[in-house]
């Protein structure tokens, strides 16, 4: 039996979509938990340059690149995402550019900036380094963005790690008190088709009085869908490892920056 491409699914309202690039080892990995990629496939490694240029190809003007070794404290791939953000940024008028994952120091933060980087999103801090997390906005306030990594409701400690036994709303609080802009919703599944949890973006949105950007366990038309009906809901995260297996999903892709 041949292959059928799954009928395309219309969007009134095009939902502003993040693709992400977590990189460990030098590749591109799939988020932890995640499987199901379009027919029920599995999601592989690949290669993150492969992955900038197939974006680039698809008229994509927003990124986000997450070192996920920094993040759990095992080396970093730091020159690399700074080789990435070139590429993306060559020959292109405007482009979104965030990097995340073990930013723990104004000179880490810097060096992304001066690379490209428009966004920095830092997590693991909110919970361990409150006065890190002061001194970091004092300088780099419009260009923070304040992750939180949950699995079934839980806040994980660090880099898709292990509860922290923290509450979102707690949470959420906290980073409104510290005043950021803008707020990461990394819903990381339990396993592979776990629905998303909405419920649990809707607590930081109100929480925090800031815009959301949810991923981690959103992977089909339908969940995107779902996803523009949720009040506080900017836009969404997707694996760009899951954009290019699915040939149902780059959608939105070419929406400006603004």
């Amino acid at each position: 039996m041949g292959y059928h491409r799954p009928r395309p699914l219309r969007i009134s309202d095009p939902v502003k979509i993040l693709p992400t690039l977590n990189i460990q080892n030098g590749m591109a990995i799939p988020i932890a938990g995640e499987a199901a990629a379009g027919e029920g496939g599995t999601l592989v490694p690949g290669d993150p340059a492969f992955l900038v240029a197939f974006l680039m190809d698809h008229g994509c003007h927003r990124l986000a690149l997450v070192d996920v070794d920094a993040a759990r404290g095992r080396g970093n791939n730091r020159e690399l995402i700074a080789r990435l953000m070139q590429k993306f940024h060559a020959g292109r008028p405007k482009v979104c550019i965030q990097v995340g994952g073990g930013i723990r120091s104004s000179d880490q933060a810097q060096f992304f900036l001066d690379h490209g980087a428009i966004w920095l999103a830092v997590g693991t801090i909110l919970q361990r380094s409150p006065l890190l997390v002061d001194q970091l906005l004092a300088r780099f306030r419009e260009h923070l963005t304040a992750a939180v990594d949950a699995r079934a409701g839980e806040v994980l400690a660090s880099g898709w790690g292990d509860p922290s036994g923290q509450k979102l709303v707690a949470v959420g609080e906290r980073i409104r008190k510290h005043g950021f802009k803008r707020l990461l919703f990394m819903d990381i599944p339990l396993e592979a088709g776990a629905a998303p949890d909405f419920a649990g973006a809707r607590i930081l949105a109100e929480s925090s009085h800031l815009p959301v950007y949810m991923g981690g366990s959103i992977r089909t038309l339908a969940e995107l869908a779902q996803a523009r009906e949720h009040p506080g809901l900017q836009g969404v995260v997707m694996d760009a490892l899951l954009l290019h297996a699915d040939p149902a999903l780059p959608v939105s892709l070419k929406l400006s920056c603004g």
